[in-house]
Parts: structure tokens; C-alpha cells; sequence
């Protein structure tokens, strides 16, 4: 690409809702705006690193290297036919290689992974983003420490690759306490949403110590019992510190009642 691209905090939907048609018109304003992320490129992007809040390892982040990467059907409760589902996106080998490289330049444990597959994080939004699955993907995990400024760093680490034409998405959920996904949910979501919008907008010098003090934010700990959902977010934000956010999808009402969203950096 002749710039370099931009990166995302994508708020990925439930389960394999692509292949759900009851789900999947729950989910059309969160398909739309996914359509509508690719249609913004102005050049294809060389691979899609995902980054997703359902991979996360102890110690040694892990970076998926298999060249044709399995299925991880990583949910429960759907139809037997939804753990027969097929994203075959080709992976990215050398990429994967590149990344650890970095990784481990930047004093972060790496290893690379042959055997994990695509998890519903990666393979539910990519499935509206490139329905024929000919775009190259990847993944790199979290750390299950959760420590949002160790994976500023990761973002940080692997910011080189957006040179290279590979778009860096993290994807979570703005709000995820699955507990509480109904009118219960919808103040907390409202509040916490509010906070994010407002604290991404503010000047970068400012930004970063206001996000990394998330747990001080209104419904915090309602809106994430647990931050696995959130913490892709920060490994967007340490690839593309510095530059400007603009959200790309917005929902009052996502599965009824909570408010999500998703950002763009850069």
C-alpha cells in the first residue's frame, strides 16, 4: 500500500451470527458497517491481523503460523451445524514470522502457533468483510495478564506492519458482560460507551493515560467483569498512538438494549 493503514477496535457480534439468518439481521447494522471498513480502503490490504479477545496465552504471546489455519469453534448452545461451519481463509506464514521478529525485537516473549485456528472473533467479522475468504489472516494473542500498557506495547511492536500493507484489528466488544446482555445492560453500556467515545477523542498526549485508567471509568466493571473484550483495543491504540480516532459503528440498541461501538485509528 502507499500509506500505511489504519487500525481498528471492532465490536465483533455473538457466536457465528454470519451464518445465523435470524442473528445475522440482529446484527445488520454491525455487518454494515464492517461492509463499509473494506469499501473505505483505498487499496486492498496485504493481510488482516487480528487481534481477538478470545486468544490469550500465559507468558509467550502466541502468533498463528499455519498456512491454511483451522476452525476454533470457541461458543456454545448454537445449532449442531454451526460447529460444521468453514471460514477457509488462507494464513500468513511469513507474516507471522515478521511479526514475531518484532515481537521479540521489542523485548516481548513470542512464539509462533501451527496448530491454533480461527476463533469466532476473527472468523464472524471477516466473514462480512471478505465473504469469498481470499483476504490472508492471522492472529496474535493477548496476554492473559490483561495489563493494558503491556499491550500498548504489542501495538506499539507490531505498528511496522502497517507499513507493509497489514491492517491491524482488535476485536472485542465496547460492552461485554454477557450477564447482563438485555435492559439490565442498557445504562451501564450508555455510560460506559459515553467514556470511551469522549476519552478516544481527546488530544493523544492526554488519550493514553485516560484509557489506561479504564477501570475508573463510569460502569467499568459492569461493562467488563472481565477485560478480555477490552484489551484489544489497546494493542490498536499502541500501533497507531498518535494519530487521529473516528468511530465507525455506533448502536443503541445492539441485541436489543446495549450501546456498542467500534473506532478507527488513523
Amino acid at each position: 500500500m502507499s500509506d500505511k493503514t489504519p487500525t481498528y477496535f471492532i465490536s465483533h457480534g455473538g457466536g457465528p451470527w454470519p451464518w445465523m439468518p435470524p442473528l445475522r439481521q440482529r446484527m445488520a447494522a454491525l455487518e454494515a458497517s464492517l461492509v463499509d471498513m473494506v469499501a473505505s480502503w483505498p487499496e486492498r490490504p496485504r493481510a488482516v491481523l487480528m487481534v481477538s479477545g478470545h486468544w490469550e496465552e500465559t507468558g509467550a504471546i502466541g502468533v498463528m503460523s499455519a498456512p491454511r489455519p483451522p476452525m476454533l469453534y470457541d461458543y456454545y448452545g448454537f445449532p449442531k451445524e454451526m460447529y460444521d461451519i468453514s471460514y477457509p481463509a488462507p494464513g500468513a506464514p511469513e507474516l507471522a514470522e515478521r511479526t514475531l521478529d518484532l515481537l521479540t525485537e521489542a523485548g516481548i516473549a513470542a512464539r509462533l502457533d501451527p496448530d491454533r485456528g480461527f476463533d469466532h472473533g476473527t472468523f464472524a467479522p471477516m466473514a462480512a468483510m471478505y465473504p469469498r475468504a481470499d483476504m490472508p489472516l492471522f492472529q496474535v494473542s493477548l496476554n492473559a495478564n490483561y495489563d493494558p500498557m503491556a499491550h500498548v506495547e504489542i501495538g506499539r511492536a507490531l505498528a511496522p506492519l502497517r507499513n507493509d500493507g497489514v491492517m491491524i484489528i482488535g476485536s472485542g466488544l465496547s460492552f461485554h458482560n454477557l450477564r447482563i446482555m438485555d435492559q439490565r445492560g442498557a445504562q451501564p453500556s450508555r455510560d460506559f460507551d459515553t467514556w470511551l467515545t469522549e476519552t478516544l477523542a481527546l488530544p493523544a498526549s492526554d488519550r493514553l493515560a485516560a484509557l489506561v485508567d479504564w477501570e475508573n471509568a463510569p460502569a467499568a466493571r459492569i461493562a467488563h467483569r472481565e477485560e478480555d473484550h477490552l484489551v484489544p483495543l489497546f494493542v490498536a491504540l499502541g500501533a497507531a498512538e498518535t494519530e487521529t480516532v473516528s468511530r465507525v459503528y455506533h448502536e443503541p440498541d445492539f441485541a436489543g438494549h446495549i450501546t456498542a461501538s467500534s473506532f478507527r485509528f488513523g
